[in-house]
């Protein structure tokens, strides 16, 4: 494996919305992206950032990247990171990028003293499923996700 693989710099944001494209792509959810170049300027290169990128790449040339933010446990009393994407171009895959995406993240955790790493992973990407088993990370059977999309959360605020 000739990967290297580097925090994200504001001159990355056509190459990580071009890889937020291609993610879309794969999850069959193409029309649900509206980020553009100055939305990925405008949340990930801002004075104080919330969401951080990793750039992977081969030989000097993009081929993955990796989609991360801070979150919290009231239980443990510690910061997480939460994983919203890792994706590793097609041609490129089965190489060991994926586990080293998530090295360096989890080497980011322990640097930070994180007590967890979590993320969400679609019920039918079992190549994905399997890879996150190997690894060791435990599925989460007793929980179920929820979301308010923009409009649900203008009108709750509104009540």
């Amino acid at each position: 494996m000739t990967c290297s693989i580097r925090l994200s710099t504001k001159e990355d944001s056509s190459l990580i919305l071009s890889f937020i494209k291609e993610l879309a792509q794969y999850e069959k959810m193409a029309d649900r992206v509206t980020a553009t170049v100055h939305s990925v300027e405008k949340t990930f290169f801002c004075k104080n950032p919330r969401v951080e990128a990793l750039i992977l790449e081969e030989n000097g040339q993009p081929v993955g990247f990796a989609v991360f933010f801070q979150n919290f446990s009231t239980f443990l009393c510690q910061y997480g990171i939460y994983i919203e994407d890792i994706y590793i171009k097609e041609a490129f895959r089965g190489k060991g990028y994926g586990k080293a995406l998530f090295q360096r993240i989890c080497f980011e955790a322990v640097k930070r003293e994180c007590g967890r790493v979590e993320w969400w992973c679609l019920d039918w990407n079992k190549p994905s499923i399997d890879f996150y088993l190997k690894l060791g990370a435990e599925p989460m059977y007793d929980w179920t996700v929820f979301r308010l999309d923009q409009e649900r959360i203008k009108a709750i605020s509104a009540q």
